[in-house]
């Protein structure tokens, strides 16, 4: 099976997307003003869906090139680990 099509894949592309779009707006915002009443929200949320969006084009094209994520880094998918309890021993 492709990589792009496991649920690691869209995991680790969504939290990638997400980020890009964070980064965005931030850009914008602070491009465009001091105060939330100054910015141009339009643009801001534009510029932060235009990055997410080029973020998860950029991972589908990924797919399959090294791998099994959206990364050409040396990226491995697993899943999380499990919690520690609150009241587990200090080593």
């Amino acid at each position: 099976m492709s990589a792009l099509w496991t649920k690691a894949f869209w995991a680790a592309a969504l939290e990638r997307a997400i980020k890009t779009f964070a980064q965005g707006v931030l850009l914008v915002i602070g491009v465009g003003g001091i105060t939330p009443a100054d910015v141009d929200w339009q643009q801001a949320l534009l510029g932060g869906a235009l990055g997410a969006l080029i973020s998860v084009l950029t991972s589908v094209a990924s797919a399959g090139v090294g791998n099994a994520g959206p990364s050409l880094a040396t990226e491995v998918l697993s899943p999380p680990a499990e919690p520690i309890p609150a009241d587990a021993p200090q080593v």
